[in-house]
């Protein structure tokens, strides 16, 4: 495969697909990336699949705009709802973000996992596709009302926070999961959180690494790796970026754009 020196684009909902850019950027630190952070709309999650459809395919076409060589659909909800309709109408490989259901299963000895997710995720086609090939295992489904606009409103060590965790963690642990999967990009910045209420026996499943490995996947088999060196990562928002620039530590510049 040649060499493309093109961009990796990412969009979520919000400032939560951050974590899955920082698996890609610790794992590929040569590829430059554009992140796209479509927050005015978040969450998208309690929206219509015509609605999610709609404002991915704007994302996405802001991104080809920008040149990019792949779309990284770093949102789970985005994923499950619009993934099928982004492949179809644009001629750019697309890496979704899906709950990752199967390792929870495969690591589980109670046979009972949990999963904390949007209602637009838990609802999808997608995902009842996928939760149907695990008769055998209990899945306990939780939607996480409330957590996204905490976290895009800078509340993740809020008392608010710590509330709604306990409210929807506890029943799982009464049920006796032993795995429990964050199923929207979001959800990893409260993990600190997490494990303050869960039982160390119960592991945290989210699929950062796994989006990353298969972007590694995708550009060496299909689209090219890039060749330059230190490639400084761009932001976008359309709202504030005083929030996605403190997840990022304020190392890099966040462009507020009206898209």
């Amino acid at each position: 495969m040649n060499n493309n020196n093109q961009p990796i684009g990412i969009f979520d909902s919000g400032i939560g697909g951050t974590s899955i850019w920082k698996a890609i950027h610790q794992l590929l630190p040569n590829e430059k990336t554009i992140y796209l952070a479509d927050s005015k709309n978040a969450p998208y999650g309690q929206k219509s699949k015509e609605e999610i459809v709609v404002l991915s395919m704007k994302n996405t076409e802001f991104l080809l705009e920008m040149n990019c060589k792949l779309i990284v659909v770093a949102c789970n909800t985005a994923t499950t709802n619009a993934i099928q309709e982004l492949r179809a109408k644009y001629n750019v490989p697309f890496i979704g973000i899906e709950p990752a259901i199967k390792p929870a299963v495969t690591h589980s000895k109670t046979q009972i996992i949990g999963i904390l997710a949007t209602q637009g995720t838990l609802n999808s086609e997608l995902f009842n596709k996928t939760t149907e090939k695990y008769q055998d295992t209990k899945i306990i489904e939780q939607v996480g009302h409330g957590l996204v606009q905490l976290i895009e409103n800078g509340g993740i060590n809020s008392p608010e926070m710590a509330q709604l965790l306990h409210s929807y963690l506890n029943p799982m642990i009464e049920a006796n999961i032993d795995c429990l999967v964050l199923g929207c990009s979001h959800y990893p910045y409260l993990i600190p959180q997490i494990k303050k209420i869960l039982p160390d026996h119960i592991q945290i499943i989210d699929s950062g690494e796994a989006v990353a490995k298969q972007t590694q996947n995708i550009l060496r088999d299909k689209v090219g790796f890039s060749s330059a060196e230190n490639n400084q990562p761009i932001f976008f928002t359309n709202t504030n970026p005083k929030v996605l620039n403190e997840i990022l530590g304020n190392k890099f510049k966040v462009e507020e754009k009206y898209f």
